[in-house]
């Protein structure tokens, strides 16, 4: 049954439920990272389908997902069930969503045409299956509690839910692959996939057996979706949340995507494919325990801007590094350790502006709140990984015969856009509200003033 607001903000939330929650992350980014990570290297060096076209492939079925998370949205709004409105869904999606996975990688000795139908197709069936599990997911938080400390834990084991996938997801898979594959990479991926999907669904099965929904404003099920949407969109806090998040998967399908041609092509140590990717996010491993007591001591506005500002000059000094890597791996960590640091603050603003909606207009509306946070990630994701596909295209990339020109483009893509990227982030988050959550509310016609 749910409780007050008082009383779901009162709860202390036991260990096995933060870590459950943790869980959720690490089910559902697991399946993610090692397609984002490995799938434009799959796509192109296994399965041999050329760099355009898979480019083509991955922004075309991130766009097609504008629909599909608005409308997952409205539907976990408009879900009343006996295991609640969120949790439902983690119980009967994780089976295909780990079904999925393996198909993903298991493309037929097709003909190409054939091959790249089959790879959108099972590309983009992950992704609705993604949405069906992730937005219900991000909307579980504000419904477990609404106090901001407890939300800060939530998000910090979130954190490392999404590290540990990472870790695995990145520095894992290559071995495995060598592992299973015995020098059959198709097979090898096969079989790693096949693992993932295993660790997917015990996680997920945890994340619904232990993770309860406390708190309901009570608002009926029937609202007009039109309206509900122009909500979403004069909600300041929603739409800082949502450009901090994309810029910030942009970035990250930039570097992810190109992290393996970066270590082969331009570094010539294929070794520091393993430390690179994990680091990108894995970090958050670290962040998970730093960043709840720095973003309560200063604030989300002021914590991520000065993360991002240290990760930037620490990102601006790498090519100095090139030639050392003990030094370029340590001054990439510390960057990946301060970005990491912003992820923790979206989690709890996605919860934040949540509050803020009620604030404004009386209602809540986590699940088509959270499609629109999902919907930036996945963007972010698709014109990140879509625009390196491009630029090796365009830069003639060839796998067993990299030109100059190749590897120039690729050294210059993976400083140049995330020193870019950040530099909006940090822009971007100056517009954050001080005090998103407003306990009682506001004239709907004014928007409440930042501290």
């Amino acid at each position: 049954m749910a409780e007050t607001v008082a009383g779901a903000a009162g709860v202390r939330l036991s260990l096995t439920e933060r870590l459950s929650y943790g869980f959720g992350d690490f089910g559902y980014s697991l399946a993610y990272n090692m397609a984002g990570a490995f799938l434009l290297f799959y796509y192109t060096n296994v399965a041999m389908l050329p760099a355009a076209a898979v480019g083509t492939i991955f922004l075309a079925a991130r766009l097609l997902d504008a629909v599909v998370d608005i409308l997952v949205g409205i539907a976990v709004d408009k879900t009343r069930t006996r295991w609640g409105r969120t949790r439902p869904y983690f119980l009967f999606t994780a089976i295909p969503y780990a079904l999925v996975l393996v198909l993903v990688f298991s493309v037929p000795d097709w003909s190409e045409n054939a091959k790249l139908i089959y790879a959108f197709l099972t590309f983009k069936a992950l992704g609705i299956l993604m949405s069906l599990g992730s937005i219900p997911y991000t909307a579980l938080m504000p419904m477990m509690t609404t106090d901001t400390s407890q939300r800060l834990k939530l998000g910090g084991m979130r954190s490392i839910g999404t590290s540990v996938s990472v870790i695995l997801g990145t520095a894992a898979t290559m071995p495995l692959v060598g592992l299973f594959g015995g020098g059959n990479q198709q097979r090898g991926f096969q079989a790693t996939a096949i693992l993932f999907a295993g660790l997917s669904l015990i996680a997920l099965f945890m994340l619904f057996r232990n993770c309860k929904e406390r708190f309901d404003d009570g608002s009926s099920p029937r609202f007009a979706v039109l309206p509900a949407i122009g909500e979403m969109l004069r909600n300041r806090a929603w739409l800082i949340c949502f450009a901090f998040t994309l810029l910030y998967f942009v970035r990250f399908g930039t570097m992810i995507s190109l992290t393996a041609f970066f270590a082969i092509d331009v570094l010539g140590h294929p070794w520091m494919i393993s430390i690179l990717l994990p680091a990108i996010s894995g970090t958050l491993l670290i962040a998970a325990f730093i960043a709840p007591p720095i973003l309560s001591r200063t604030g989300i506005r002021k914590g991520c801007f000065g993360a991002i500002v240290l990760a930037i000059a620490l990102f601006a000094a790498l090519p100095l590094a090139e030639a050392q890597p003990p030094l370029f791996l340590a001054l990439y960590i510390a960057a990946s350790v301060a970005t990491s640091v912003t992820i923790t603050g979206i989690f709890t603003m996605a919860a934040e502006a949540v509050d803020y909606h009620e604030a404004l207009f009386g209602t809540r509306n986590e699940g088509l709140l959270s499609s629109g946070i999902s919907l930036a990630t996945k963007i972010g994701m698709a014109v990140g990984t879509a625009a390196i596909a491009y630029s090796l295209a365009a830069a003639g990339y060839v796998p067993t015969a990299v030109s100059e020109t190749a590897r120039q483009t690729i050294r210059w893509s993976y400083y140049g856009w995330p020193i870019a990227l950040l530099a909006l982030q940090a822009i971007v988050v100056l517009g954050w509200p001080m005090h998103a959550r407003h306990t009682a509310r506001p004239d709907a016609s004014a928007e409440p003033a930042a501290a």
